[in-house]
């Protein structure tokens, strides 16, 4: 059921505490740690404790957690003081957009240059 933690997710296994990872920040609703495997210095995920697999998904069912997600993004990218020089939140939503793990996660990327389009 949506927002109840998946047996068969590495992030619920996260939330739960049942796989180490390098968490940076913690609140009530939502977990950030480092990504495996980093894309820029800074390159920090960002998920709700809740389980929704896609961030459309989250935002229609919870959209105060939505917002803490984007929240917790921005002090991310505070404390790993990419925030002044500039960063992206990305939400890759889909098989086809490069979404590998079925919990929705935000991307926070910094500390690099980014072209536009990305891709």
């Amino acid at each position: 059921m949506a927002g109840e933690p998946q047996a068969d997710c590495l992030f619920c296994k996260i939330v739960a505490g049942d796989v180490p990872a390098t968490v940076v920040r913690e609140s009530a609703t939502t977990v950030a740690f480092r990504d495996i495997n980093p894309q820029a210095p800074t390159h920090v995920l960002v998920i709700p404790r809740a389980h929704y697999a896609d961030a459309a998904a989250l935002a229609a069912a919870e959209p105060d957690i939505a917002a803490d997600v984007l929240r917790e993004a921005a002090e991310v990218a505070a404390g790993d003081k990419v925030d002044e020089g500039g960063y992206r939140i990305v939400f890759n939503t889909g098989g086809g957009a490069g979404q590998t793990v079925f919990h929705v996660h935000a991307h926070v990327l910094g500390g690099r240059g980014f072209n536009w389009p990305p891709g």
